[in-house]
């Protein structure tokens, strides 16, 4: 394999989809996964259907990557779930079907990644984070509460991968208009554009732009680090 390997996981629709086919046209060789299959086609593109907290299918899917390909250049650990609920009508299953997707999934996909990128001495890993955790918003204890165990998890994950050679940052961008946020009342979506700084839904491009930066060659020096975009601090 010549060209760099990048593994994408929730790569199906919204932000995952549009990375992949971004990160093709950038020379990339993308795997990509969801619980579903993708009608995504293309040369340079292989989709894995599995379940990101399940342990046993994760390994199944890096034990091809190593036969078939031999490295892992970047790993982006995009998939995730949300729901938006008080937290007195949170239902257990709702608890664990977040945490299990969002920082399971984010955990088995980071120790088994850096397995293989420790081989070469060199890897990028890009974690998602949302901007719900700094703002601490009301109805999503639950998902911002997985989504900061992913914040702490990159911090010491950069500690423990650094003399491997592997940098790992994390991305926490502000909403986006895809299918995650459809259900989110008119009201609520314009009261967080109202604390950002800058005052607009985010583009897929603004994301990718943070990717750029963290996996870029010259980026070696930058680890442990959480970007949230849109002014929020």
């Amino acid at each position: 394999m010549d060209k760099k390997v990048m593994l994408i996981t929730g790569t199906r629709k919204g932000i995952g989809r549009y990375l992949s086919e971004y990160y093709i046209k950038q020379g990339y060789f993308v795997i990509g996964c969801s619980r579903s299959e993708s009608d995504f086609v293309n040369n340079n593109y292989k989709h894995y259907c599995l379940d990101v907290a399940d342990e046993a299918q994760v390994k199944r899917l890096f034990k091809d990557l190593l036969k078939d390909y031999g490295r892992l250049d970047v790993l982006l650990n995009n998939a995730g779930v949300a729901s938006m609920n008080h937290l007195l009508l949170t239902p257990l299953k709702t608890v664990e079907n977040i945490f299990n997707t969002n920082f399971v999934g984010t955990f088995l996909f980071c120790r088994e990644g850096a397995k293989l990128m420790m081989k070469n001495k060199c890897g990028r890993i890009v974690n998602f984070s949302t901007v719900a955790v700094p703002l601490k918003l009301e109805g999503e204890a639950i998902y911002a509460s997985s989504k900061a165990a992913i914040v702490k998890l990159t911090e010491i994950m950069s500690k423990e991968f650094a003399n491997l050679g592997i940098t790992v940052n994390a991305i926490g961008p502000t909403p986006i208009e895809t299918d995650l946020i459809k259900s989110v009342p008119k009201e609520k979506m314009d009261n967080l554009m109202n604390v950002q700084s800058i005052k607009r839904y985010g583009e897929l491009s603004d994301i990718s732009n943070v990717i750029n930066f963290f996996i870029k060659k010259e980026s070696d020096f930058i680890t442990g680090q959480t970007v949230y975009l849109g002014g929020i601090s």
